[in-house]
């Protein structure tokens, strides 16, 4: 929230330095109305401080990639990562009687990464929503609607999950299973991008950790990015 507020207070401050051209047209002439603010030396002196300090935290090297991380369906890189890191986070210290994976939104990536130094910056870019990490039990027999919708996006971040020609399996589960769980997002809980099978859930876990930090927690843990798990 600080963090967003003095993006938006940094964003606010250029307004005074800038200079706008608006151009009025009308039936028969054009009139150029040119303006030009000063800029306000106290205030940037007193933002000067935090810009710094914000931007020195989002240059903080935190992992390394040795190949550009980018975002195309049905499958990618980038997309791999984030589900495979979000579901290596959530269950290396749970056991389950029911299969779990992870499902997210492939809308909700809004950044690659580039090769090299991988910075705080750039996972804040990847994931700047503050969503949190819910999970959500669904009956097995949703895990078709679930196929249906990904056939018709083109495909999503996901992990512990097969789509191999059209069909849909959860890679590592105990033999007939009932239940299963879903680790996502609260915004896709709530119905976003349409994903309306989780109106069907019997159990819902929030676990009020943002989705931005555990990936940042596990790009440190990784060092070199990885979409194995």
């Amino acid at each position: 929230m600080i963090l967003r507020k003095l993006i938006f207070l940094f964003a606010g401050a250029g307004l005074w330095a800038c200079s706008s051209h608006l151009v009025v047209n009308g039936n028969s002439n054009k009139e150029a109305v040119s303006q030009t603010i000063i800029a306000d030396s106290s205030l940037e002196s007193m933002i000067k401080p935090y810009k710094d300090s914000l931007d020195k935290r989002m240059n903080e090297v935190i992992a390394f990639s040795e190949e550009d991380f980018i975002v195309k369906r049905p499958a990618s890189n980038l997309m791999n990562w984030v589900a495979n890191a979000l579901f290596v986070n959530q269950t290396k210290t749970v056991r389950l009687s029911q299969p779990a994976v992870c499902l997210l939104n492939t809308g909700g990536i809004r950044s690659s990464i580039g090769k090299g130094n991988v910075t705080l910056g750039d996972l804040y870019k990847v994931m700047p929503f503050d969503n949190t990490i819910v999970w959500v039990e669904l009956p097995i027999e949703v895990l078709p609607e679930i196929e249906a919708y990904l056939n018709k996006s083109g495909g999503e971040p996901m992990a512990n999950l097969s789509l191999i020609e059209g069909r849909l399996s959860i890679t590592s589960s105990p033999e007939n299973p009932s239940h299963f769980w879903v680790i996502t997002s609260d915004y896709l809980l709530n119905g976003g991008d349409k994903m309306t099978f989780f109106t069907k859930r019997t159990n819902v876990n929030e676990t009020g950790k943002l989705l931005r930090n555990v990936l940042i927690e596990e790009a440190r843990n990784q060092g070199k990015l990885r979409t194995e798990n």
